[in-house]
Formats: C-alpha cells, structure tokens, sequence
C-alpha cells in the first residue's frame, strides 16, 4: 500500500469519527438546551421530554435493522445516506417555531443517527485489517463514543449561552455537508454484489417494532410508573416480539439476524458488558452534572469545564496509550482493569458531601473515570467486532450499539429512579433540599459502581486472553 493510500486511509477514519461525534454529541448537547427551548416554544414539562425521547426512540429502534441493510446494500452508502438524513433533519429543528415540528424533526434524526451509529464501526475493520492498526483506529473511535457526550455539554452550555439553543442544531449543517463530501472522496465504492442481498422483511418488522416499543416502555418508565400495568404491558409486548423474532431467525433461509453470531464468545460477552457499561456511564454523565448543577450551582458552560480534565485524560489513554496495552495483552486485561477503574471513580463520586469542592471532591473521581474508559473503550469495541465476518460487520455494529443504547436507558430509567426515591424519603425524614439531593446521588452512584464492577466481572469471566499481537484479528466464519 503506497503512503498516499494509508494517508487516504486514515483521513477516512478521522471523518467517520467526524459523523460519529454528530450522533454523540446530540443527545447531550440538548439536554443543555431544553430549558431555553421550553421557555421559546412552549412546551409542559411532560411534552418537553419528548424533544430528547423522539430521537432516543428511532435511534434505538432501527439500529439494528441499519446494521443489517449496510451489510446488505453497502455501508459507505448506509452512511452517507445517514448522514444527509441527520443534516436535514438537523435544519429543520433549528428553524423549528412549533412542537410538533421540532419532535418530529428530532424522531427523523434519531433515524438517521440510527443509520450513522450502526455502521461507523463496520466501515472502520473494513477500511483497517491490519491488528496494529485497527487496534489504534478503535481507539480514536473509542474516545468518540466515551468522550462525546461530556463534549455535547461544553458546546451546548457555549452556543446556548453566546447564540440561541437553534444554534446547536444549525452548527450540524457545515459539518455534516463536509462528511458527506469527503466520505464520497475518501471511502471506497461499496461492491456491486451487495446490490443481490435479500431482506428477512418479517424479522425486521418484528425486531424494529419490539424495540420501538421498549424503548417507548423505558423512556416513559418513570412518569407512567414501572410497576403500572401500562409500563409492564409494554415491556410484556416487546419481549413477546423479540421471542417471536429469535424464533423466527432461527427458521428462515436469510435471516435478518444470524444467530450464530451469539456463539461467538467474545461478540456475546462484549454485548453483555456494554449493556452493564453504559449503564453505568450515565450514572457519571447524568447524575454528576445535576450534583454540580442542582447543588453547587454550577452554569451549564462550568458543568462542561468540570468534564473536561477526565476527556483530556481519556483522550491520552484512547488516542496513545489504549492500542498498546490491546497489542501487548490481548483484550480482556485493560477492559477488566479499565472497568475496575470506572468502578472505583463512581464509588469516589458517590462520596460527595453537600459543600463538595471540585479540586477535593469532583476532580479526583473525573480523572479516575477518565483513565478507566480510555483504557477500556478500545477492547470492548475490539471484542465485540474483531471476530466477526466482514458481511456480518454493519449488523454485529447494530447489535453493539443497541445494546450499549439499550443499557444506558435502562440504567438511566434505574438510577433516575434510584436517586428520586431516596431523595424523597431523606426529604421527609427532615433533611434540606440540598442534603436530600446530594444523597439520592450518592446512592445512585453506587448502584452505578456496581454496574462497572459487574461489567469487569463479566469480562474476566467470559473473554478468553488473546495472544500479544492477537487483538483485532477476525475469526474463522461460523454458522
């Protein structure tokens, strides 16, 4: 390969991550916004959750079903698509002057951020065969996903406070028009043999439709009650549909989802700490940023700041560090011990007393945090998707990615509820608000450690020790 094809190779990368961190940043950066959006439109608090549920709900709806359909019909094409249909949308919610067209704006984004997240990681092991490389490109990727979301708070906290909150889905339309332009450029044509694949139609409806319908269960989960007969009767359902989808895989002559790919050890277990991770991360990116701002009074711009030394130190760990850790040890030891980290980092967190200050209370969990997910970001990435074929990549990467969204919502929906109960009750047994407040975090936080500690047990348990050198390197097919 010549140095202007590696060259090539690697901008490639850099604007796959770009689209990547479009779809990351969206979820947090609207968080920052929502109060000066409910206060320009209108909304009830209630309806104001659908401005971030209506983009959670496609986005973890149809990411699987577009995992499959890059395997099918070519990713590169998959992703430009995605993009240009999160662009637009990204328009039409920054001109937004009523609900209904910012929600259903945000349901279409969701869709196209669907497209973008399932096969990101697919185009990157097609574009990186080689284990030293590809280790080093899921590490960029890695730092994406782990780091995105505490960057979506610093640049919504600045373009909400210097500009307006249509400003944080107007600065979509030059970055997106850019990815789509240089994917066209950069990344190779998709083969024409694609173009032949069939569709399992009836696995899709009934895959795409159960996790409409859990995700609809999850985000509603708090308000509606989780033990009211409308939330166990969703749940009910969607397990129902997902039964019936398994079974149905296992009959039909092109499934859309191939079962074997769950005997894949390091695939299943990857998928089962992702769940258990993501859970936990929210406990860190929620919970921590209403501690600073509901009790230290932090600004939403102060709340991105304080995140800021743990992406640094992140960023260190993904981007230099996490690679040859991969390529001396395998996958399994950083992931355990970067979990542990994570672990230990929340159980720190949980620690904070009503009067924290950030040098003594908050920086030195942020950092703690910061070095776990650098280290443990890139094997995770790399177990669930280097022992799968190459035309089973864009549909593992929508297994990886639901399940990681899957377990962030349940862990929020968990943890929320988690923090409320037990701020209420420290509320009625004569704590001030503050103090009531600081200790449903606290228990929040430790629940949250416990998710990261199960997570690196599963791994330890599960994940056998690759050779040094090994990582990456895909496996022989399967059935």
């Amino acid at each position: 390969m010549s140095i202007a094809d590696v060259h090539k190779k690697w901008l490639a990368l850099y604007v796959l991550c770009l689209g990547d961190l479009l779809i990351v940043l969206d979820v947090s950066i609207v968080n920052v916004a929502l109060p000066s959006i409910r206060e320009d439109l209108g909304f009830s608090q209630a309806c104001l959750a659908w401005v971030v549920n209506a983009y959670t709900l496609t986005f973890g709806g149809f990411m699987l079903l577009a995992g499959r359909l890059g395997d099918l019909f070519g990713h590169r094409r998959l992703f430009v698509g995605g993009v240009t249909l999160f662009t637009v949308a990204s328009l039409v919610c920054g001109v937004a002057t009523s609900q209904g067209m910012l929600v259903a704006a945000r349901a279409v984004q969701g869709l196209g951020g669907a497209v973008v997240a399932a096969v990101a990681l697919s185009l990157i092991l097609l574009l990186f065969t080689e284990p030293g490389e590809r280790a080093k490109a899921m590490g960029v990727i890695g730092f994406v996903a782990a780091g995105g979301g505490s960057i979506g708070v610093l640049a919504g906290g600045v373009l909400t406070d210097l500009l307006s909150w249509n400003w944080i889905f107007l600065v979509n339309l030059p970055i997106g028009a850019f990815v789509i332009a240089s994917c066209l450029a950069l990344l190779p044509r998709d083969g024409a043999e694609r173009e032949r694949g069939r569709l399992d139609i009836a696995g899709s409806v009934l895959v795409t439709g159960s996790l409409l319908v859990a995700v609809y269960a999850i985000v509603n989960g708090n308000e509606q009650g989780w033990t009211s007969g409308h939330t166990l009767g969703l749940l009910g359902a969607a397990a129902v549909g997902l039964a019936a989808f398994v079974a149905l895989e296992a009959r039909v002559a092109a499934p859309l989802m191939p079962l074997g790919l769950f005997r894949i050890p390091s695939f299943t277990a990857a998928n089962v700490v992702g769940v258990l991770w993501s859970a936990a991360m929210f406990a860190l990116f929620f919970l921590s940023a209403l501690y600073l701002q509901l009790v230290l009074g932090y600004s939403p711009l102060e709340v991105g700041l304080a995140f800021l030394p743990a992406n640094l130190v992140m960023g260190a760990f993904s981007l230099w560090l996490s690679a040859r850790l991969v390529m001396r040890y395998g996958v399994r030891v950083p992931l355990v011990a970067g979990m542990l980290l994570v672990a230990a980092g929340l159980a720190l967190f949980a620690r904070v007393p009503v009067e924290g200050e950030f040098l003594v209370d908050v920086l030195p969990a942020m950092l703690v945090i910061g070095i776990g997910i650098g280290m443990a970001m890139n094997p995770v990435l790399l177990a669930a998707m280097g022992d799968v074929r190459p035309e089973e990549s864009g549909l593992a990467s929508g297994v990886v990615n639901t399940a990681f969204m899957m377990g962030g919502a349940l862990g929020l929906a968990v943890l929320a509820s988690l923090a409320a109960a037990r701020t209420d009750s420290l509320a009625a047994g004569g704590d001030t608000r503050l103090e009531a407040l600081t200790g449903g975090y606290s228990i929040a936080l430790g629940v949250g450690a416990a998710f990261a500690l199960a997570a690196a047990g599963v791994a330890g348990a599960l994940l056998r020790q690759r050779p040094a050198g090994a990582a990456g390197e895909p496996a022989a097919a399967h059935g």
